[in-house]
């Protein structure tokens, strides 16, 4: 068997949802939400379905849609863009994937900041391309720039930046942004921003994009997602944008990938971008889940880690007074207590942190609820 495929595990979300599934746990595990989409885009989707085009739309995207992500982003994130800057994939990891086949070549190195989601590091190898990682603590979770320059060599090409944070929920700050991209000038490094996270924030929090930090336009490809923005996961509609000679060149190897996204889909987005409405609705609806979930995991005796941004949810298990690492409480809790939540040991390569789980709060009242009393069963069995 080829070492690369040997080297590549089933998905930690993968293999959790599919105990939930098995064991007919509540899946507080995988980050799909179960309300919050704006249902007069999924019906704009369904009549494009019937009276649009279902046939091949062009490879990099309909041009309306690559319109309407550069005006989004202009209007959201003051970015200096237009539609040749726009490259539509099919989900964000597409476009991370197609990101790192362009600009990796055999020999390249990558830095990768852990934990991090588990597609960087093998699609950086597929690419032909060597993982650094460069591993956030708990419980702060802050970027260091000494570790990270310390991580740079001579064969690295591009630094992955993961903002707002999965799977920690962390949202850096201006210093720590500010410290990445000082060593991306350093040492003339592309930056790979994985944003996908962007909109879904709370209340109380902004978000700040990489390339509009001083200089950084021109050496970052930034990753988008509908899926995330509108709720809607299962769409898989995701983009890059990048300055367009790097466009240009992530093109070509997405046509290879999926060569182009569902054109009714494509359509429907570039329709629900252009809603600024729904945003603070998602965003109160999404910050009262955390509130409930955060609140009643305190009470219950759970030691909670901040979130700033994503919808997930830290617990440190050894702070909550639970002895089993994650990996261990994560199988007690989905076969035993009836819930499925996600170990972050899966997210690093070396000497994980392995007294955390995750939980996604992206779920209706009724499904945190059922979470809620799977979790506080699962804290008896795991201290009894």
């Amino acid at each position: 068997m080829n070492p690369l495929y040997a080297a590549m595990p089933v998905s930690i979300f993968e293999r959790m949802s599919l105990a939930a599934a098995a064991h007919g746990a509540v899946n507080l595990g995988q980050g799909f939400p179960d309300f919050g989409w704006p249902e007069p885009l999924v019906e704009e989707a369904a009549r494009l379905l019937t009276h649009g085009s279902n046939q091949y739309p062009p490879s990099r995207g309909l041009p309306a849609l690559r319109q309407s992500v550069a005006d989004h982003y202009r209007r959201h994130q003051n970015l200096d863009l237009n539609a040749d800057n726009v490259l539509i994939t099919s989900g964000a990891t597409e476009a991370i994937a197609a990101a790192i086949f362009a600009l990796i070549e055999a020999g390249d190195e990558a830095i990768v900041i852990a934990p991090a989601y588990d597609a960087y590091a093998p699609l950086i190898r597929r690419a032909g391309g060597m993982v650094r990682e460069v591993a956030l603590r708990p419980p702060h979770w802050r970027i260091n720039e000494a570790a990270l320059a310390a991580a740079v060599t001579s064969r690295t090409r591009l630094l992955v930046l993961n903002n707002p944070h999965n799977p920690t929920g962390r949202l850096f700050d201006a210093a720590e942004l500010a410290a990445v991209a000082r060593v991306a000038e350093a040492h003339d490094l592309l930056v790979l921003a994985d944003e996908v996270w962007e909109h879904v924030l709370p209340e109380e929090r902004s978000f700040t994009p990489f390339a509009a930090l001083p200089g950084m336009a021109v050496r970052t490809l930034k990753c988008g997602s509908a899926g995330k923005i509108f709720s809607l996961t299962g769409w898989k509609v995701g983009w890059l944008v990048a300055p367009p000679e790097i466009a240009t060149l992530a093109a070509k190897a997405h046509q290879f990938l999926t060569f182009a996204t569902a054109p009714n889909l494509q359509a429907a987005v570039a329709f629900g971008l252009g809603q600024d409405e729904w945003l603070p609705i998602m965003r109160r609806a999404f910050t009262r889940a955390r509130d409930r979930l955060a609140d009643a995991l305190s009470k219950a005796g759970y030691a909670l880690l901040p979130s700033e941004g994503t919808y997930f949810q830290c617990v440190d298990l050894t702070a909550s007074g639970i002895s089993l690492d994650d990996q261990a409480f994560a199988t007690l809790a989905v076969e035993q207590a009836g819930v499925a939540v996600i170990p972050l040991s899966p997210f690093y390569e070396d000497a994980p942190a392995a007294n955390l789980v995750r939980l996604c709060f992206a779920k209706k009242e009724e499904t945190i609820v059922a979470g809620l009393a799977a979790m506080l069963r699962a804290r008896e069995l795991a201290s009894g």
